[in-house]
């Protein structure tokens, strides 16, 4: 097979990876009720006048299925740890006891969850949008090259194929993450 394709596979196939590596990030965000220290991965905290993620300044972990306890290294920053528990806006409600900050998580309802698998298939829908356009282009780089049309149609095929496998690799993911929000 010609050079150049290879390249365009090699980069669509990157391409492909990022949108589901992509995708996994986001579905660790969307909660399944379970308390994990994943969801206050995303908090930042102003640790002397720069912001900082939360775990480089406390120890982060799950004393049991529904609480987050969050033992800062210095006490002074326990203010700073809720302040920015409440800023990142992850609906949960920090509390204070002088040694720790805790966070009860709230068990779901059916509507929430039924709310957080509509947000996984949304997440899922932009990472097939996101293969499908890597498709679309590797598709156009091919049509450009100065080659045979049976090395170009194979190249298409080869393509399709691997749109076609990363697909599914979203459709499985969403899969797992739907079975385990509906968990209960």
């Amino acid at each position: 097979m010609n050079e150049e394709i290879e390249l365009i596979l090699d980069s669509t196939k990157e391409s492909m990876e990022a949108a589901i590596s992509h995708l996994q990030k986001e579905l660790v965000n969307i909660r399944a009720g379970k308390a994990s220290p994943s969801m206050v991965g995303s908090v930042m905290v102003d640790y002397y006048g720069s912001q900082t993620p939360l775990n480089q300044v406390a120890n982060v972990n799950t004393p049991d299925a529904r609480t987050i306890a969050i033992q800062p290294w210095e006490k002074s920053m326990l203010q700073e740890i809720e302040r920015g528990i409440m800023l990142a806006n992850l609906g949960f409600n920090p509390m204070n006891n002088g040694e720790m900050v805790i966070i009860n998580v709230p068990p779901l309802t059916e509507e929430r969850r039924k709310q957080l698998v509509k947000q996984a298939k949304a997440e899922a829908e932009e990472a097939k949008v996101s293969i499908r356009n890597a498709r679309q282009e590797a598709n156009k780089e091919i049509k450009r090259l100065d080659a045979s049309e049976d090395l170009k149609n194979n190249a298409e095929v080869d393509i399709q194929e691997l749109t076609d496998s990363y697909i599914e690799k979203v459709d499985t993911i969403l899969a797992q993450k739907e079975k385990e929000i509906m968990t209960v």
